[in-house]
């Protein structure tokens, strides 16, 4: 065998999907050597990654068990490039603009961006899923390449430290760092290792500041009400319209038809009939 067959070139690589290592033919789950290399070992090799298959030697017999063969001459390992940015970014209602965020992650030589307008109450993001895909795509073909997900701040990934710490462990096992464009934790984040604990704090931190918000609105509320400025929309139901609405029934007209006329709905007319009976 020699050193430019495609079988020989692609052996100088470890196969991401098998785990064979350099030198050894790809092996199916039994252990048996496979009948073709895997697509995710020679695509490591620019020459062959139009290739649908690539044949073993004759002296591997397919099928059969693995035995050693010749050494082959290790390729060094890549150098990785620079660090390839998949920006996420997400605003909870339309009314929301989503523009800044777009502009901090577009300063941020993000190399695509996913945005959406949805709720962090919804568990199912479309784009923050197609950002992951396309961040795991990465990775799985380039294993040496640092892959970033970029988002402006962390409440823009989930609504609290469980969901946090969900998502962290998918990045570890993707192998894919996290980056913070604001927030007193800004930096790039890698989920393994003394970064694990980092994810915790930022998951943590995120909860406490969430759950903040929600007091300080909650206090704001409880403030107004007392000072008699109730929240919310203005009835629909004034004290003339009561009355009418009082008289008409009386008369053994149906609720549709006054509600119709009056213009509100009927749950609210029952609610007002109910409240002064």
């Amino acid at each position: 065998m020699t050193t430019n067959t495609p079988a020989d070139q692609v052996e100088r690589h470890p196969c991401p999907k098998c785990d064979s290592p350099a030198g050894s033919p790809c092996r199916t789950g039994a252990g048996k050597v496979a009948s073709s290399y895997h697509t995710g070992r020679f695509i490591l090799v620019p020459a062959l990654k139009a290739e649908l298959s690539v044949k073993t030697p004759a002296d591997r017999h397919p099928g059969s068990a693995w035995k050693q063969g010749a050494p082959v001459v290790q390729a060094p390992a890549p150098m990785p490039g620079a660090a390839i940015r998949i920006g996420y970014a997400r605003c909870s209602t339309v009314g929301q603009e989503l523009q800044s965020q777009l502009d901090a992650l577009a300063r941020a030589d993000c190399t695509r961006v996913f945005s959406e307008k949805i709720s962090s109450r919804i568990k199912e993001r479309p784009e923050l899923e197609k950002a992951l895909t396309l961040a795991r795509e990465i990775k799985t073909a380039a294993p040496h390449q640092p892959v970033i997900l970029t988002v402006v701040e962390m409440k823009r990934l989930a609504r609290n430290a469980a969901e946090l710490m969900t998502l962290s462990s998918a990045l570890q096992t993707d192998g894919i760092q996290l980056e913070l464009l604001s927030g007193p934790l800004t930096g790039v984040y890698d989920p393994n290792g003394a970064g694990a604990i980092v994810f915790a704090v930022l998951a943590v931190a995120a909860e406490v500041e969430r759950e903040g918000i929600r007091e300080k609105t909650l206090e704001g509320l409880d403030t107004a009400a007392r000072k008699g400025n109730v929240g919310g929309r203005p009835s629909v139901m004034d004290d003339d319209k009561l009355a009418v609405a009082r008289a008409r029934y009386a008369k053994g007209e149906s609720v549709t038809a006054i509600a119709k006329a009056l213009s509100i709905g009927r749950t609210t007319l029952y609610r007002h009939l109910g409240e002064s009976a």
